[in-house]
């Protein structure tokens, strides 16, 4: 029978992959104890350092807490060709390691490469996050660039490890809104590249934070979704964002993804949705927090018991 498990990540904790933010995490060992100890069985690497790089010691840090390895986040600034070739040396780097630990653990679920832009990095989108206009975009070359460096990244690594690629769109990069979503898939492998799907970006990207904004973009890009982010939004704050004109690092500060059920995501309906389609797979929570901010371990717990009434 298919069945949805749920796993929770190390931005949930403050591990973010942005550089220069003030404040450090909360370091591995703690956080993987905090994840097992509120009912997650799976993980995601989080930054390259963040938890051991030996796929032995990584292994049986992951082994002695029943936890699965699921993916990893690895950002490369795909619109400028010049980042390709370092960008697939890195990705490639994450993704051995992530088929070796996959192949020590024997699992059922082969982890997925999360390829994503080099998001915070560009000045506008940093800015207008949440409110990004059409003239904020790529042009039609820079499309072309950044699905080649996709398309060829997520060869490299199908080729070296034999892992899947998926796409994560995202506050801060190039490919935020639903339809920055449909032109990158529109030019991108679908043999390639799939989508993971994040609620609380897709929500936060939508005009004016619907409700319904889930939803109907899980069935705009439903044969593309290979993996699925939970993540809310809470519709006050992105209001606030986009009235004071914050910038993306601004509103995470300010909580625009709070805990599970106490945004505007429909979770009920969302789950409902997977359910239908018999989706076999995992679901990855993410709050995102910055370093410091918040109590990790209370709202990881929160987010798990909420995912329980919903019968996950």
């Amino acid at each position: 029978m298919p069945s949805i498990r749920v796993g929770n990540a190390p931005c949930s904790w403050g591990s973010l992959e942005f550089e220069g933010l003030k404040g450090k995490p909360i370091g591995y060992s703690q956080m993987l104890d905090e994840l097992a100890g509120t009912g997650y069985a799976g993980t995601e690497l989080g930054d390259w350092g963040f938890m051991p790089t030996d796929p032995a010691a990584l292994e049986q840090e992951l082994r002695r807490r029943q936890i699965l390895l699921l993916g990893a986040f690895v950002p490369v600034a795909l619109a400028n060709p010049a980042a390709h070739a370092p960008g697939e040396t890195n990705v490639l780097r994450v993704a051995k390691l992530l088929a070796d630990v996959h192949a020590r653990m024997k699992s059922d679920t082969p982890p997925f490469l999360v390829l994503a832009d080099d998001n915070g990095s560009q000045p506008v989108r940093t800015q207008n996050a949440g409110r990004i206009t059409a003239g904020q975009g790529l042009n039609a070359a820079q499309w072309g660039t950044f699905a080649d460096g996709a398309n060829r990244i997520a060869a490299a690594v199908r080729q070296a490890t034999g892992l899947r690629t998926v796409f994560h769109h995202h506050g801060a990069g190039y490919v935020e809104t639903p339809d920055e979503i449909g032109t990158f898939l529109a030019r991108t492998d679908p043999s390639l590249v799939g989508l993971v799907f994040d609620t609380g970006h897709l929500t936060f990207a939508a005009p004016n934070s619907d409700r319904t904004a889930a939803l109907e973009a899980l069935d705009r890009f439903a044969g593309r979704i290979w993996y699925h982010h939970f993540k809310d939004c809470h519709p006050d704050i992105a209001a606030r964002s986009r009235a004071e004109g914050w910038d993306y690092f601004t509103s995470v500060k300010n909580g625009v993804f709070c805990e599970l059920g106490k945004g505007c995501v429909d979770f009920p309906a969302v789950v409902d949705w997977l359910k239908q389609r018999a989706y076999d797979g995992w679901v990855l929570v993410e709050q995102d927090v910055l370093p410091g901010m918040g109590r990790p371990k209370e709202s990881a717990q929160r987010n798990r018991d909420y995912l329980r009434t919903l019968g996950l």
